[in-house]
């Protein structure tokens, strides 16, 4: 997982609920999950702060892959899945449109 494969998913599931700017109204927060844990990371900057959108570089050191020379989150584990979280659930990118293609009647 890296920036690229997030733009690459962000443009796939834009406009069905799969991309935060779609969901963000509805209370998905951006998040990942380790696959191989089921451990579930809210999406955060490299400072700690809660991201609004999808960022690798908050990653916790455990699922890092590469970093840049200054220190910055290249990519991460391969085991590592974008998605969002509501009321303490995970949803992948497919599960979160689903949720809001049979919740919100005006989708």
């Amino acid at each position: 997982m890296n920036q690229l494969i997030l733009k690459e998913e962000n443009m796939a599931y834009q406009g069905c609920g799969g991309v935060s700017a779609d969901n963000r109204c509805y209370g998905f927060r951006p998040a990942f999950r380790n696959t191989e844990t089921g451990h579930v990371y809210p999406s955060r900057f490299a400072d700690g702060r809660l991201a609004p959108i999808h960022m690798i570089g908050g990653l916790p050191d455990e699922l890092v892959v590469s970093r840049s020379a200054a220190g910055g989150v290249i990519s991460v584990k391969d085991s590592v899945q974008s998605g969002f979280t509501l009321n303490g659930r995970f949803y992948d990118r497919d599960e979160a449109a689903s949720y809001l293609e049979s919740s919100i009647p005006s989708r």
